[in-house]
């Protein structure tokens, strides 16, 4: 089989490379060039991040030492119109552009797994449930599950760094990246300064009660469950921690308040995607997770059309709207879609 393999300069997809090799693949290596020309010497390149030039080096170093081909595919201008300028779009593109190759396949560095059983593909969570990445994979349908391998899936990732030293490949040892790869200090609010300065505007932050107790910095530099950057006055009992609890995006405003003010009971999700197809009709129990790193919460899913409701089980802390809420029965991803609004 053909086998495209998105190679981010990282050890993950490195050994993903080599593991589709070893198993006899016809194999080539592609990443996907996002970042604009003029920031790339400017900002990406001193950061080493999984944009910059050096992960281009690095893939095509790994590449070279497997013998495989190697292909940077420019979607700079799709990109930046779809992101900076949304990233799914991108990167299904992506995946579609590896196809018209020739590739049958394409396989990448994240851990998950893919099964198939006798009603289709179904996407679980990796071996190695600390770099469990199945969470930001939620999307996924039918058509993708299809053509995508995972092949460190059932690997730890001591084992790929490993298999990375065996092969004496060059990203053995390489730091993680975990930054945002089109930012190029790390910081999305430098980028949201920057690029929709006219946007970003001060507002009052507000307490409970409604009063004015302090000036935020835009509304798009905060997040439900946020301590940091809020430079509260101390004073009395207003000197307890507080938290953003609430963003108003109509009156540019930031609600704060104690730590109890961030749990919630229940929320609503838009833009739900179920991976095997399969919309559900009647209310069903799973787990949810509502943050990467989050633990699952036990809850109550009623679908609503294209959306849902969640009633968890326990209330749970700091529901941020935009932030994805996905649905597990046990290791196997239902679905999930963007938290739309926490009700109470």
């Amino acid at each position: 089989m053909k086998v495209a393999v998105a190679m981010s300069g990282g050890v993950d997809s490195s050994v993903a490379a080599a593991m589709m090799r070893d198993e006899g693949h016809e194999v080539f290596g592609v990443t996907l060039q996002l970042w604009p020309k003029e920031m790339a010497a400017r900002d990406f390149d001193k950061h080493h991040g999984c944009c910059s030039l050096d992960a281009v080096e690095d893939a095509r170093r790994v590449a070279s030492r497997l013998g495989i081909p190697y292909y940077v595919l420019n979607f700079e201008d799709d990109f930046r119109a779809a992101v900076i300028d949304p990233f799914t779009e991108a990167y299904l593109q992506g995946l579609r552009k590896a196809l018209a190759l020739g590739a049958q396949a394409l396989a990448t560095g994240h851990y998950a797994r893919i099964e198939r059983g006798p009603s289709g593909y179904s996407l679980r969570k990796a071996v190695d449930q600390r770099k469990d990445q199945s969470y930001v994979l939620y999307q996924l349908g039918q058509e993708e599950l299809r053509v995508l391998r995972f092949p460190i899936g059932d690997w730890s990732k001591a084992q790929v760094r490993e298999k990375a030293a065996a092969l004496e490949l060059k990203t053995a040892l390489k730091p993680e990246s975990q930054e945002i790869c089109f930012v190029a200090d790390g910081s999305y609010r430098t980028l949201l300064k920057e690029r929709f300065r006219d946007r970003v505007r001060p507002g009052a932050i507000v307490d409970e009660a409604g009063v004015v107790v302090g000036e935020h910095d835009g509304i798009a530099m905060y997040t439900v469950g946020q301590r940091s950057g809020l430079r509260l006055p101390a004073s009395g009992p207003a000197s307890a921690p507080r938290y953003v609890s609430a963003i108003d995006g109509v009156t540019n405003t930031i609600r704060v308040g104690a730590a109890d003010e961030l749990l919630r009971s229940s929320c609503r999700v838009e833009d739900v995607r179920y991976v095997e197809g399969i919309v559900p009709t009647a209310p069903f129990n799973a787990t949810v997770k509502i943050r990467s790193h989050a633990p699952e919460a036990g809850a109550l899913i009623t679908p609503l059309g294209d959306q849902v409701r969640i009633d968890f089980d326990v209330p749970q802390r700091a529901l941020a709207p935009g932030q994805a809420a996905v649905f597990y029965d046990g290791d196997r991803v239902i679905g999930g879609g963007p938290i739309a609004v926490s009700d109470g």
